[in-house]
């Protein structure tokens, strides 16, 4: 917790001026409404909290320092876990997709013991984890009541051939058995056509979008017919250029037209192969050459702030495949194209002769069948390659129809690309719930992508944390309305508290639901949930049907009731993850030396992850990022949370330890990042200051031993700290000291 030296009970009128009430009016206003709130509910923090933010005392327009005087000060000398921000409302909670489900079946499945959603959210939870199957396999009843039975009911997810049952476990040798089995599909074309059960017609908006630079321009629409026929019509010249199963790569921003390649690709019965447009020749080689792609496409180069970045040129270097090229702007190319490469308007123009080229009859194919190849992050040797098959997009959308509530009044808008797992995970949770797709053809790190979240109307909106990071400090959001958002989602990094504040402060504190997952797993394994009360910066509940323990250092699952820290166990039986990788061995991967829990060998995930008091969790990294200080185990996430708020120069922090060469205790070092370039202030302020922070709310016998000022963190492509570099960095250091 921050400290701001004052409890709510101290705050006086000249407090609430300097933390940037407009006026001693406003001010005296404001502090007559606290004391009606304190009137109502005293000082029991969650209530106080609560109520302030159901009166909405604090608006988006009040400025961050007032958010925090009073956020932190209701909360000064609160000892019980983690402090909550959002409550479900009861009402609403039942109007849910999983709360209506609840409703309608749980007091069937729990009897008298049922109450609501709120109060029975943990025994739904945990009933869905413990009934993954019915009890035969005879026959695929959608009436027998099991948490994927009941889910499968609500999506318009169309089956050619129905699955013999949810999940076969005769095959031992597959850990996390058999899923759907028997059944055949193509899950684009669940994506492209109409459902009247989910309120998705051909006239409904499919997807929205808008290009930089034309910011007071009006929002571009495509109803679902049209994104239908402009599938079809791409899945209609893939078949003239490719044999069925090949592999064809997209290397290009997250535009409409990727979109539609994206889901042709599949409709066609071809495989994508996801490419970030970040990636430099050299990585997109390794990609396309692990994937054994065909074909790719790809644009002339890349828009940001009316400059020209190339991307067909790194293509070219990459390899000497096919490739489509799209223009980044206008209707030609602006690059030469070499003998073998075709512009997206010839590409298009090769079905011109076909009666009904925007007409295509979907590839039907087993559901274990693969339609896109995504890859790790890869920062050393070749990255994994995680296949998808038509179960992962079901995956996905149960999640963010469960936990984000997806439906098909939602705009759903997250700054991603369809080289990341969020991509596809995007696509699928609109088009499998008939939600709007909102996307912003240019950089999210300016006011013209705020603008496009406020005038599309945007509902759900999607970020990483560097990147709310980014809006917070350049104050490039002010003075939009953003009140249509009705919650945020946040994954891909551990999210900062104060970021956090600032962020759901923006709408009147809606909740911001926490994410964590990955691509090998088709979607999160720990999230939040509009039934559950919210904390900053964490998770609440384990996704609906998941199940996991806590490992103790000696693989011992701790009770799970228990606040612990320690690395995650997932179940085998999760459904949607990976059973195999293309370049790698699955086994040993996910499986190798994990231990057996209930009869059931334990998958690994590699995260480190605390339970606190009140069940919450919040993950701390990898096993990797993982110290030993003074022989007490503690993650580097743990001790940056603590650092980023010790000093208001802070913008981040990195914490790496190492022993040094010849032997002793590891030693820690804070790497640091300032909020403006030439700000002056020492390593060794910054030194004791951390020391003093991690001593009074960590461990005191943790000691910062150096602390090194730099502009920027080395990441991954993917915007993942590489706490790797540092570590070598400090261990060289490390070496050159006892030299000398």
């Amino acid at each position: 917790m921050r400290e701001m030296g004052k409890s709510i009970k101290e705050v006086g009128l000249e407090d609430l001026v300097r933390g940037g009430v407009g006026d001693e009016e406003e001010a005296k206003c404001l502090m007559a409404k606290l004391k009606a709130a304190i009137a109502k509910v005293g000082f029991c923090e969650k209530e106080l909290w609560h109520e302030i933010t159901a009166r909405k005392l604090l608006k988006p327009s009040h400025p961050h320092s007032l958010h925090q005087l009073i956020y932190y000060s209701v909360y000064r000398n609160y000892h019980n876990g983690p402090p909550l921000y959002w409550f479900p409302s009861l009402n609403e909670s039942r109007c849910t997709n999983l709360g209506h489900i609840m409703e309608t079946h749980c007091p069937k499945l729990f009897g008298a013991s049922y109450k609501d959603p709120i109060s029975s959210f943990k025994d739904f939870q945990r009933f869905s984890v413990q009934h993954p199957e019915a009890s035969s396999c005879s026959s695929f009843d959608f009436e027998f009541l099991i948490y994927w039975s009941i889910v499968l009911k609500e999506l318009p997810i169309h089956f050619l051939e129905a699955p013999k049952c949810i999940l076969d476990t005769s095959d031992k040798s597959k850990r996390g058995g058999n899923w759907l089995p028997g059944s055949v599909l193509n899950i684009a074309e669940s994506c492209v056509r109409s459902s009247n059960y989910s309120n998705k017609q051909d006239d409904s908006v499919a997807v929205v979008w808008r290009a930089e630079g034309d910011d007071d321009k009006e929002v571009n629409c495509m109803t679902l017919k049209q994104l239908r026929e402009q599938v079809m019509m791409v899945a209609n010249a893939l078949d003239n250029m490719f044999s069925k199963g090949d592999a064809i790569a997209i290397d290009m921003p997250m535009t409409v037209t990727a979109v539609v390649i994206y889901l042709a690709i599949v409709l066609a019965g071809f495989v994508v192969v996801s490419i970030a447009d970040s990636f430099a020749a050299k990585e997109i080689a390794a990609r396309l050459r692990v994937s054994n792609a065909k074909a790719i496409f790809t644009q002339d180069s890349i828009v940001r702030g009316g400059r020209r970045f190339p991307l067909y040129s790194r293509v070219v270097e990459a390899a000497p495949l096919k490739a489509i090229v799209i223009p980044a702007t206008g209707e030609d190319v602006q690059v030469q194209l070499r003998n073998q490469d075709l512009s997206w308007k010839d590409f298009l123009a090769s079905v011109g002769h076909l009666p009904r080229p925007n007409y295509y009859f979907p590839v039907y194919q087993s559901i274990d069948s693969v339609t896109n190849i995504l890859f790790s992050s890869g920062t050393t040797g070749d990255p994994k390659a995680i296949p998808w098959t038509h179960l992962s997009p079901i995956r996905c959308v149960a999640d963010a129809w469960a936990h984000l509530d997806i439906h098909a009044k939602d705009v759903y808008c997250y700054p991603t690309n369809l080289g990341w797992v969020m991509g596809p995970v995007l696509l699928y949770s609109c088009f499998l719930t008939g939600a709007t797709v909102a996307l912003y053809h240019g950089s999210p790190l300016g006011h013209g992508f705020g603008k496009f979240v406020q005038d599309a109307g945007v509902t759900v909106l999607g970020t990483v944390p560097s990147l709310v990071k980014t809006w917070k400090s350049t104050g490039c959001m002010e003075g939009l309305d953003w009140t249509r958002i009705r919650m945020f989602a946040s994954t891909g990094e551990a999210s900062n508290v104060d970021d956090d504040l600032w962020l759901s402060s923006r709408v009147y504190y809606k909740p911001i639901i926490e994410c964590c997952g990955g691509t090998e797993l088709s979607s999160s394994y720990i999230m939040g949930s509009l039934l559950q009360p919210q904390v900053f910066g964490a998770f609440s509940s384990a996704t609906m049907s998941t199940g996991f323990v806590i490992l103790d250092e000696d693989g011992r699952p701790y009770p799970d009731d228990q606040a612990c820290v320690g690395e995650i166990g997932l179940f085998p039986t999760q459904m949607g993850a990976t059973d195999r990788l293309l370049n790698a061995d699955h086994e040993k991967v996910y499986f190798e030396g994990m231990p057996m829990y209930k009869d059931m060998q334990l998958r690994r995930h590699g995260d480190i992850v605390k339970r606190t008091v009140g069940g919450y969790l919040l993950v701390l990294g990898r096993v990797d990022d993982t110290m030993n200080l003074g022989g007490i185990k503690t993650s580097s996430i743990e001790i940056e949370r603590v650092c980023d708020r010790a000093d208001e120069s802070v913008v981040e922090t990195a914490a790496v330890s190492a022993a040094p060469p010849n032997g002793g205790p590891e030693q820690l070092a804070i790497f640091v990042v300032l909020k403006e370039e030439g700000m002056v202030i020492s390593p060794d302020t910054l030194k004791k200051r951390f020391s003093k922070a991690i001593q009074s709310n960590l461990n005191p016998l943790f000691k910062v031993s150096a602390v090194k000022i730099v502009p920027m963190f080395p990441r991954t492509a993917s915007n993942k700290l590489l706490r790797r570099v540092l570590r070598e960095q400090w261990k060289q250091h490390l070496m050159i000291e006892s030299k000398l």
